[in-house]
């Protein structure tokens, strides 16, 4: 049940950032929320979202890079 709710506040908080026109990129291209959930969940990999963000602070793209060494 708790996996379940992590996913769907990762879904809507990833969504959300889509609305506001920021751009996902999953291993160095460019993604979706959707791409990015089914990945992240059935590959027996970790990632690590990296935030980028503007001169003002404004988040403009999210990158989910594979973690070496698991």
């Amino acid at each position: 049940m708790e996996k379940n709710a992590d996913l769907s506040a990762l879904r809507s908080r990833l969504q959300g950032y889509e609305r506001r026109g920021v751009k996902l990129y999953f291993d160095g291209a460019l993604s979706n929320t959707e791409y990015i959930l089914k990945h992240c969940v059935m590959e027996d990999t970790a990632y690590m979202a990296d935030y980028v963000t503007d001169r003002e602070g404004k988040v403009r793209e999210i990158r989910y890079d594979k973690i070496s060494g698991k």
